[in-house]
């Protein structure tokens, strides 16, 4: 029977790419968003892939669709969180609301859900969870001091729950995208991606959402065990840490 993966805001992006990802190397995929019904029905038609709305902020919307989840689907094996928001906006004029929403649903997400799923993982000696951090978390961001602080928060959760879990077969790991050829990165002005953004990337392009889905299939796979606690950068060299 098919290992059951999640994958937050999974029908879009990189998480459509992820999910398309996990759904070819045989898993069962289940896809959450939070606001879009018009791409969500796209996405679910077009792959067979189902979907579930919820606020991954929320923590008892959370308890309660992945119970809804493993009852319709199956238990959860593998979690890859990969939903995420910006609120863009230099320190001194950051609002109190743009810093509460990225930390709400980048970094407090992460124990919505991985705090109802852990038990069930930790019974059944096996889980993946994988999160999806940014090269912002790792070096800094001028105008996203929120994202940045939520993107990096994630990689210290991971580091301190993979030591936590590595004895019941747990692995927990962090992938960590640059730039990557997305709607939303694609509507970049073609001069500021041009002068700002590609003359930073050694490899001289975007990345695509494909290649994260591999590095998450990679470590998603029964094989990758003896991989826990790392973040593995995929930024075409960008930043290296």
């Amino acid at each position: 029977m098919a290992r059951v993966a999640l994958v937050t805001g999974g029908t879009r992006g990189i998480g459509e790419g992820i999910s398309l990802g996990l759904k070819e190397a045989g898993y069962t995929v289940v896809a959450s968003y939070a606001g879009n019904d018009e791409a969500a029905a796209k996405f679910k038609e077009a792959n067979g892939i189902e979907v579930y709305k919820f606020d991954v902020g929320d923590f008892e919307a959370c308890q309660a669709t992945l119970a809804k989840i493993e009852s319709e689907v199956g238990a959860i094996d593998v979690l890859v969180n990969n939903a995420g928001i910006t609120r863009d906006k230099p320190f001194h004029r950051m609002e109190k609301g743009h810093w509460d929403d990225v930390i709400r649903t980048n970094l407090d997400s992460l124990f919505n859900l991985t705090r109802p799923l852990i038990d069930g993982m930790r019974e059944r000696n096996y889980g993946r969870i994988i999160s999806i951090s940014s090269i912002n978390g790792q070096k800094g961001q001028f105008g996203q001091t929120n994202y940045s602080a939520a993107k990096a928060g994630l990689v210290g959760f991971s580091k301190a729950l993979a030591q936590e879990t590595a004895a019941k077969g747990i692995t927990v790991n962090v992938v960590s995208p640059g730039y990557i050829a997305t709607e939303m990165v694609r509507a970049v002005p073609k001069e500021v991606l041009d002068t700002k953004i590609l003359p930073h990337i050694p490899v001289g392009r975007l990345g695509e959402a494909n290649e994260i889905a591999r590095t998450v299939v990679f470590l998603a796979a029964e094989d990758a065990g003896f991989i826990t606690g790392s973040t593995i950068s995929v930024n075409g060299g960008q930043y290296m840490a």
